[in-house]
């Protein structure tokens, strides 16, 4: 997983509530379980004009005009705003997944849904909780000036927007430690790993009968 310490991005607005995971990434995407490859597909229903399924060519699809992200002014963002309840529904992993292909990094919200803000931090975004008043002053800057970036620092846990204003932000501090390092549930089983093969040695020889 790919650490997060201090990451500048263009915002893209969704302004939006209740966001939920089908509408990220729908079901009939979920066949593959190689966390890759799902950003083309990220909000598919939203983002084109004719009813998604794996395999199409994505390029060749009629795109809607009215959806933000297709906006060009939001091309290449990596944060997005967004307003209350995000990644609520189905516990779906594929949705993080297909965020973070789709080159999000850090996701702004007023709340977050349990499952998809604890899934978030163990595939490498980072979601952050933002008062609503904040939020609603982004919204504003990022509609007003065309792009629109801030600077995220995660081990100072703070928002810095472009006038100098700062936000700081909550975050435990377990998940903080493993984001800014970039372990996810693997890294960490493997920071012990010259304990996990000093066991199994151990037990080859009490119990070799295991092993034939």
């Amino acid at each position: 997983m790919e650490a997060f310490k201090i990451h500048e991005g263009l915002v893209a607005p969704l302004d939006r509530n209740n966001v939920d995971t089908d509408a990220i990434i729908p079901k009939q995407f979920l066949k593959s379980i190689k966390r890759s490859g799902f950003g083309p597909n990220a909000f598919d229903e939203w983002r084109y004009m004719d009813h998604g399924e794996p395999g199409m060519d994505n390029a060749r699809r009629p795109l809607n005009p009215n959806f933000v992200l297709n906006q060009e002014r939001y091309r290449g963002a990596s944060i997005l705003l967004t307003r209350a309840n995000f990644g609520c529904g189905s516990s779906r992993e594929h949705a993080p997944w297909a965020l973070l292909d789709y080159g999000f990094k850090a996701i702004l919200a007023e709340s977050f849904a349990d499952i998809f803000h604890n899934n978030c931090f163990k595939n490498g975004i980072l979601p952050v909780v933002v008062p609503k008043a904040e939020l609603d002053a982004l919204f504003g800057l990022v509609e007003h000036c065309p792009g629109y970036a801030l600077a995220i620092d995660l081990p100072a846990q703070s928002i810095r927007r472009p006038d100098g204003h700062v936000v700081h932000f909550d975050v435990d501090p377990f998940r903080k430690e493993c984001l800014v390092n970039g372990w996810d549930d693997i890294g960490l089983t493997l920071r012990h790993a010259d304990k996990i093969r000093e066991y199994e040695a151990r037990r080859r020889v009490r119990h070799p009968y295991y092993f034939s």
